[in-house]
């Protein structure tokens, strides 16, 4: 597999997704464990219009000169709050511009594809958001389990 600088990609990302495509990428840090995993899992990233984002969708954004995929945890007109599932303290704001798409589904090494319109995804996700003030707790718990 080749490897391309981040910008170069993010711009090519950019583009595809503009133009109304499609994008598969490959998950890269930790920030959003245990759900999606670094390396292994792959997301789809699709098109989105801002104004049908909702709270717990999880999105490719730009922020201080990165791109991060993480999930919406406030919305307040056109500011967008996002956490990554992997952490319990740090948000990220950024406005409807910085969005580039949503994850649609999730791509995992045996092949089986996982949509976020299915009812496990989304009782997960509400779960997970729910255990916000444990997460600390719960995520010390797991990585210390085999298989994070």
């Amino acid at each position: 597999m080749k490897e391309i600088p981040n910008h170069l990609f993010f711009a090519w990302a950019e583009e595809e997704i503009a133009q109304g495509r499609c994008i598969r990428i490959r998950m890269r840090g930790i920030s959003m464990r245990p759900f999606l995993r670094e390396g292994k899992d792959e997301i789809t990233i699709a098109p989105c219009r801002p104004d049908r984002l909702k709270r717990l969708d999880v999105v490719l954004f730009r922020y201080k000169g990165k791109h991060l995929v993480h999930r919406i945890v406030n919305i307040d007109g056109g500011l967008y709050t996002l956490q990554g599932d992997g952490v319990w303290a740090s948000q990220e704001q950024c406005h409807a511009c910085d969005i580039v798409g949503k994850m649609t589904a999730i791509h995992r090494p045996s092949g089986k594809a996982i949509s976020v319109t299915s009812r496990t995804w989304r009782t997960y996700s509400r779960l997970w958001h729910t255990l916000r003030p444990l997460r600390q707790w719960v995520l010390r718990i797991l990585r210390h389990t085999w298989w994070w």
